[in-house]
C-alpha cells in the first residue's frame, strides 16, 4: 500500500469510531514507509486527538526532521509540546521559526496559547493581538484574548468577550468568561443572570456550576450549592456533579451534608469506589466514626487519596500506628505528595519520632525576611490591593473564614505595581534560599533547594476584625508557601496574639492536641516563608483589617512530575 492508501484506511477506521485500529494502521504504514513525513504527521494528529501528547510530539518531530522546511509540521510539534506540557521547548521552537511564519495567523494563535499556558500573559496578549491583526475573525484568538484580558484584570474585559461572542454564540466557556468579567467589573446581578442561563442550558458544565456557587456564596446564601441538585437531575449520568457538590459543601465546613451527597452518588454509581472513599472521608470529618469505619473496612482501593484520607481518619481516632503506616504507603506511591508529607509530619510529632525535627524543625526552614526594595512599594501596593478587594468577594472552597480574596493570578495583572512586587519578592527569595540547610534529596523541601524555582500562583487576602481568619490548611501544589504583610490592625504587635500566623497547628477537624511549631506576629513589609508541608492558619483579631499577599513556590521538576 502507498502512504496515501494507509492514510485513507486509517481515516476510514477513525470515522467508524475505531481509534485503536486507526492508530495501528498508521503504525503499520510508517513501518512500511518510514520516510513518509505525511504519514508521521497524520500519526501525530491522531495521537493528539487521543490526548496522547508525548506520542504526538514524537511523530511530529519525525515529520519535521523528514521535511525541515514544512512549517505546518513544526507548528504541530509546538502544539504537542505545549500539551505535554513542555512550554520552554514549544516557545523555543516558535521563536526559531518566527521570521518564516510571522505572516500566519495560525502561528500567532499557537504561540499565544503556549505563552498563556506557561503564565506569560503579557506576551500572550501581544501574540493574540498579532493574530487578530492578520485575521480579525480568528475564533481561538478572540477567545484567548478575552480570557487573557480577564486574567490580567484589564479594564472592561467583558467587551473582549462580547467581541468573541459575536463570532461564536454557542460557546459556553465564552459566556462563562463574560459572566466572570461582569463580576470583576462589579456587575454581580448581570454576572448571575448570565451564569444562571448557562447552567440552565448546560447543566453538566462544571465550571458554570462552580461559578454560580461562588456568586451565591458571596451573596451570603446558605444554600449556595443548591443548583447542583438540579444539575444532577438533569444530567444523572455525570459523576462529576455530585463529586464537586460534596467537595464544596465539605469546604464550607458542612461535612455531614457532603457525606450524604457522596452516599447518594455511591448508590447511583456502585462501580465507582471513589464515592465510597468520599463518603467515608466526609463522615469521619463529621464525627460519624462507625459509618466511616465500616466503609474503610470494605473499601477495595489502593490509591494515594485513599491512604491520605484514611490517615486523616486514623489520626482522629488516635490510632497513630495505623496513621503512620498509611502516610508511608501514600509516600511510597507518590514521593512528592505534599498532603501525605504534611500528615507524616504530624504523625512523627505525635509519636516523638526524631524525623519530625528533620522534616520541619531544622533552623531556617521557617524564616521571616524584610521585603527588598520596599521603600514606596508597600504604600502603592496597599492602595492597589484595597481597590481590588473592594470588588472581590469571599472565595469558594478556600481556607478563609470571612474576608475577601483576589481572583486569578495577582502577579499576572496588567498594573505595573504588581510586576514590581513580583521582582522584589524574587530578590528576597534569594536570601531565604541561601540560608536554608544543605540540599537533601530525601527531604520534601530541601530536595528542591538547588533546583530552579518559580512562583506558581499569587493572590491577596483581606481579613476584617471580629472573627475573620484562615483555618489551618496546606497548599498541596507548592514546595514553599508564604505570607507578605501589607496592612495590619493597629493592635497587632510582637507581644499580641491577635492576627498572628500559626505554623504547624493541625486543622481543627483532626481534633489533635498539638499547638503550632512557630507563631509569627507579623509586621508590615515582612515576608514569611515556610515549607508547604506545614499546616498554617491565622488567629482572629478584634478590629481593623489584615491584608497580605501570598504565593507558592514550585519547582520545574515538580511541574513535570505533576
Amino acid at each position: 500500500m502507498t502512504p496515501k492508501e494507509w492514510y485513507l484506511a486509517a481515516e476510514a477506521a477513525e470515522k467508524a469510531g475505531n481509534l485503536y485500529d486507526a492508530t495501528k494502521l498508521l503504525d503499520l504504514g510508517l513501518a512500511e514507509h518510514p520516510s513518509s513525513a505525511d504519514l508521521a504527521n497524520s500519526a501525530g494528529s491522531l495521537a493528539l486527538r487521543r490526548n496522547e501528547a508525548s506520542s504526538a510530539s514524537s511523530h511530529f518531530k519525525k515529520a519535521s526532521e523528514l521535511q525541515p522546511d514544512n512549517l505546518d509540521f513544526k507548528l504541530n510539534l509546538a502544539i504537542s509540546l505545549t500539551e505535554i506540557p513542555n512550554y520552554e521547548a514549544a516557545l523555543a521552537l516558535l521563536h526559531e521559526i518566527e521570521q518564516r511564519a510571522r505572516h500566519w495567523a495560525r502561528y500567532w494563535s499557537i504561540r499565544a496559547n503556549a505563552e498563556r499556558s506557561s503564565g506569560r500573559l503579557s506576551a500572550a496578549s501581544t501574540s493574540y493581538e498579532q493574530c487578530l491583526s492578520l485575521d480579525d475573525a480568528h475564533v481561538r484568538a478572540l477567545h484567548g484574548r478575552a480570557r487573557v484580558a480577564l486574567e490580567r484584570g484589564e479594564p472592561l474585559a467583558s467587551q473582549y468577550f462580547d467581541r468573541a461572542l459575536a463570532r461564536n454564540q454557542g460557546d459556553a466557556d465564552l459566556w462563562l468568561g463574560k459572566a466572570q468579567a461582569l463580576s470583576a467589573e462589579g456587575d454581580y446581578a448581570g454576572a448571575r443572570h448570565v451564569v444562571e442561563q448557562i447552567v440552565s442550558a448546560a447543566p453538566a458544565f462544571l465550571e458554570g456550576l462552580r461559578f454560580l456557587a461562588q456568586l451565591r456564596l458571596a451573596a451570603g446564601e446558605w444554600e449556595f450549592a443548591q443548583h447542583f441538585h438540579m444539575a444532577a437531575t438533569a444530567a444523572p449520568n455525570d459523576q462529576n456533579i455530585p463529586k464537586i457538590h460534596a467537595y464544596l459543601l465539605a469546604s464550607a465546613d458542612r461535612p455531614s451534608e457532603a457525606a450524604e451527597i457522596s452516599h447518594a452518588a455511591r448508590m447511583r454509581f456502585p462501580d465507582q469506589p471513589a464515592f465510597a472513599l468520599a463518603e467515608a472521608s466526609y463522615a469521619s470529618a463529621a464525627g460519624q466514626t462507625l459509618r466511616a469505619e465500616g466503609i474503610f473496612a470494605e473499601l477495595q482501593l489502593d490509591t494515594v487519596d485513599r491512604f491520605v484520607q484514611e490517615c486523616r481518619h486514623r489520626l482522629r481516632q488516635r490510632d497513630f500506628d495505623k496513621a503512620n503506616l498509611l502516610a508511608s504507603q501514600a509516600l511510597t506511591h507518590a514521593p512528592d505528595d505534599v498532603s501525605a508529607w504534611a500528615l507524616q509530619g504530624l504523625v512523627w510529632r505525635l509519636v516523638g519520632d526524631e524525623r519530625a525535627y528533620w522534616m520541619h524543625e531544622q533552623p531556617a526552614l521557617v524564616q521571616t525576611r524584610a521585603l527588598e526594595g520596599r521603600s514606596t512599594l508597600l504604600e502603592r501596593i496597599s492602595e492597589a490591593l484595597n481597590a481590588l478587594h473592594d470588588r472581590s468577594s469571599f472565595p469558594l472552597a478556600q481556607s478563609l473564614r470571612g474576608g475577601t480574596q483576589t481572583p486569578h493570578i495577582l502577579f499576572a495583572r496588567c498594573e505595573p505595581v504588581f510586576a514590581e512586587l513580583h521582582d522584589a519578592i524574587v530578590h528576597t527569595l534569594r536570601s531565604y534560599r541561601s540560608a536554608l540547610p544543605p540540599s537533601d534529596e530525601t527531604h520534601p523541601l530541601l530536595s528542591y533547594r538547588d533546583k530552579p524555582w518559580r512562583l506558581g500562583g499569587s493572590w491577596s487576602v483581606r481579613l476584617n476584625g471580629g472573627g475573620d481568619h484562615h483555618a489551618s490548611h496546606i497548599h498541596p501544589q507548592g514546595i514553599i508557601s508564604s505570607a507578605l504583610y501589607i496592612q495590619l490592625p493597629e493592635a497587632s504587635s510582637r507581644n499580641n496574639k491577635e492576627a498572628c500566623l500559626e505554623i504547624g497547628r493541625p486543622p481543627p477537624d483532626l481534633n489533635l492536641e498539638l499547638g503550632p511549631l512557630t507563631t509569627i506576629a507579623p509586621e508590615v513589609g515582612e515576608l514569611a516563608l515556610f515549607p508547604s508541608t506545614l499546616y498554617h492558619g491565622t488567629t482572629p483579631f478584634s478590629e481593623g483589617s489584615r491584608m497580605s499577599v501570598a504565593f507558592d513556590i514550585i519547582s520545574s521538576r515538580q511541574q513535570r512530575d505533576d
